[in-house]
C-alpha cells in the first residue's frame, strides 16, 4: 500500500497532461520535443510535410479531422521507423559490452508504455515516443537495451542503465512530465 501511494504521488505532479487533440488548424503538435502548428491545406493528394515550424497536411476534404489524425499517424510511424533505427545504432554501440544480440526494433501505438522488450530479443516502441525529445528516446532505448541482460527492475539492472546512461533519472523525468 505505501508503494502504490508513493507511485500515485509521483505521478500526480505530472498533471494536468495534454488535452486531446482535434486535428484542427493552428493545433500544436509535437515532433522530436519539439512544437509544430497544424495547417490544413485542400489539395487533390493526400500527404505530410514537416516545413519550418509547420506540420501541413494536405487532403481533398480539410474538414474530415478523422482523416486528417490517420494521415499524421501514418507520418508519425514512418518517421518513427526512421529515428528510432538510427537511436538503436546509437545506443547499441554505447552499450555493446551487455554482450547481446543488435534486436529487431518493432512498433505499435501503447497507452501505458514507452517500450518493452520480448524474451526473444526484439524491443518495442510506442509510436509516439517519436514526439518526445532524442535524450529521451535514447533513454527508452538504453531502458530495454538493459532489459535484454537483466530482465526486471532489480539492483543488477539498474546498475547497469547506470552504467551506460548515469543521467538516466532526469531523462525519465523528463519524459514522464512531458505532456506527449
Amino acid at each position: 500500500a505505501r508503494w502504490i501511494r508513493k507511485q500515485i504521488e509521483y505521478f500526480r505532479k505530472f498533471d494536468p497532461r495534454t488535452p486531446s487533440r482535434r486535428y484542427v488548424g493552428g493545433e500544436t503538435h509535437l515532433y522530436l520535443g519539439r512544437q509544430y502548428r497544424l495547417k490544413i491545406k485542400k489539395q487533390k493528394e493526400h500527404a505530410v510535410k514537416l516545413k519550418g515550424a509547420y506540420f501541413y497536411v494536405m487532403t481533398p476534404n480539410p474538414n474530415c479531422t478523422q482523416k486528417i489524425k490517420d494521415l499524421l499517424e501514418d507520418w508519425y510511424k514512418e518517421h518513427a521507423c526512421l529515428v528510432f533505427a538510427r537511436r538503436l545504432a546509437i545506443c547499441y554501440e554505447t552499450a555493446k559490452k551487455l554482450n547481446v544480440p543488435f534486436p529487431e526494433i518493432k512498433l505499435r501505438r501503447m497507452t501505458k508504455r514507452w517500450g518493452s522488450c520480448s524474451k526473444s530479443g526484439d524491443i518495442l516502441l510506442n509510436t509516439n515516443l517519436v514526439k518526445a525529445p532524442l535524450y529521451c528516446i535514447d533513454y527508452v532505448i538504453m531502458h530495454e537495451l538493459c532489459h535484454l541482460k537483466a530482465q526486471t527492475h532489480n539492483d543488477r539492472y539498474y546498475n547497469l542503465l547506470s552504467k551506460y546512461m548515469p543521467d538516466w533519472k532526469r531523462r525519465k523525468e523528463r519524459l514522464e512530465r512531458g505532456g506527449l
